[in-house]
């Protein structure tokens, strides 16, 4: 598996993003594709990381960009814990933090 993001979260735990699941948040949700570069920050300095309440191994990590013209301001990146280290499921934008 070829990783093209590795960095760390606010708890110091190595993220990984896989170019399987970069190719999935870029073609589902393209908006994202500018931010890719904040991803590390996100991790590091989110406003809000919350529990997935379905699964104890996912959060929610988000960032609020005021400047985006539509009413989904919020990007949210969510990670799956396994064996200590973090894998980025996917990233969109919402209105809302759940």
């Amino acid at each position: 598996m070829r990783y093209i993001f590795e960095g760390k979260d606010i708890t110091n735990r190595n993220i990984h993003l896989s170019d399987e699941r970069w190719h999935h948040i870029a073609e589902e949700h393209p908006e994202v594709t500018p931010y890719f570069v904040e991803f590390g920050d996100i991790l590091k300095h989110p406003i809000k990381v919350v529990s997935y309440i379905e699964d104890p191994l996912v959060r929610y990590f988000y960032r609020y960009y005021k400047q985006r013209i539509s009413a989904a301001k919020y990007l949210m990146l969510i990670v799956k814990y396994l064996n200590g280290e973090g894998f980025i499921i996917t990233a969109y934008f919402t209105r809302y933090i759940t």
